[in-house]
């Protein structure tokens, strides 16, 4: 009995110190990070989130400011890519159709001279 608690005391002592260097000593630290650094679904979904912020405001030229943070690829062509991983993972009707939405009008869209500063 004696050998499970000490080895639940080690095994504690190491959880709390390692936990206290992760936390406090050496924590990680992001610098400049972006969404364009972040995995394909995890970008779907902040072009899913864009798309929900175009339907809510009606702002195309800030919905594609918000997209271009994304890369270099036209607006039109990051939300199409958003759609085919949309349908694989897959999104519910709700979300898919409002990328649908935002990919329609971004199809027509063309920069402003307001809108194309970031």
């Amino acid at each position: 009995m004696r050998r499970w608690i000490w080895f639940l005391i080690v095994v504690l002592l190491g959880v709390g110190v390692g936990l206290l260097y992760g936390w406090l000593v050496n924590p990680v630290k992001y610098v400049d990070t972006t969404p364009a650094k972040l995995r394909s679904d995890y970008q779907a979904d902040y072009i899913l989130m864009v798309a929900e912020a175009y339907r809510a405001e009606g702002d195309l030229d800030l919905a594609a400011r918000r997209l271009a943070v994304l890369g270099d690829s036209p607006p039109a062509e990051i939300v199409r890519q958003a759609m085919i991983l949309a349908a694989q993972i897959p999104y519910a009707d709700s979300d898919q159709e409002l990328l649908s939405q935002l990919a329609s009008a971004l199809q027509t869209w063309s920069p402003s001279a307001g809108g194309a500063q970031p």
